[in-house]
């Protein structure tokens, strides 16, 4: 499942799992900074990053290919040791589904261990309404990551909990207004991505030629020292 984290609980002692799953297209320092904050504010002792396959809800647009955003994943993480990514998701053929994940993970970890779904709080409503979305969250305890001054509602859990029985603890993370689509429009239009994401990151993109527009200038993509 994860290289550096297969063999978690195995010793029988309680651990706590994050799963971050994303399409990282590319993988920011939004994502690794959420990702680090959950671990702190709820113990976590790793968290899997899990790039998409075959995106369930992203079939309408072109993805990057999954070979690509897999090695800047692991890139990014690398320094990290706490962090780490799994092919779980890339190497299952067909369209990716969240459930079969959390499915595949709960199976391979002992009980001892405990799952953690680290996702953005808007977005819990239509997790909510996934495939099978009871069995995910009889499988994990969710992390809805918010940013400062976004409120939680008593409306907005009144919904959530007509859904269905969801565990879901919040968590006001640093405001990074950042996100994937920003990146590749930024590298499309020539611009730099130099402290948006990482340095092996940026490398990569400018090296594989990604996300580049016909007008681009040279190195736009790269990260100069």
């Amino acid at each position: 499942m994860s290289a550096r984290f297969d063999d978690l609980g195995a010793d029988g002692a309680p651990a706590r799992l994050g799963i971050m799953g994303g399409t990282f297209d590319p993988i920011h320092i939004g994502h690794l900074a959420c990702a680090e904050q959950a671990r702190e504010a709820f113990g976590l002792d790793a968290v899997v990053f899990i790039p998409t396959g075959i995106p369930a809800f992203k079939r309408d647009r072109a993805v990057t290919d999954a070979a690509d955003r897999l090695a800047m994943c692991r890139l990014a993480v690398l320094p990290n040791r706490h962090f780490d990514v799994s092919s779980l998701e890339i190497d299952r053929p067909g369209v990716t589904y969240a459930v079969d994940t959390v499915r595949a993970l709960r199976a391979h970890y002992p009980a001892n261990v405990e799952l953690f779904f680290i996702t953005g709080a808007d977005s819990i409503l239509s997790i909510a309404r996934w495939r099978e979305s009871a069995a995910i969250a009889s499988l994990t305890r969710f992390i809805a990551v918010t940013r400062p001054g976004y409120a939680v509602t008593d409306a907005f859990k009144a919904e959530l909990a007509s859904l269905g029985d969801y565990d879901v603890s919040y968590l006001e993370v640093t405001a990074l207004a950042i996100s994937s689509s920003m990146l590749r429009q930024r590298v499309h239009d020539g611009f730099s991505l130099r402290y948006l994401t990482t340095l092996p990151v940026c490398d990569y993109i400018y090296r594989r030629g990604l996300y580049r527009g016909p007008g681009a200038a040279p190195f736009a993509t790269a990260c100069p020292q």
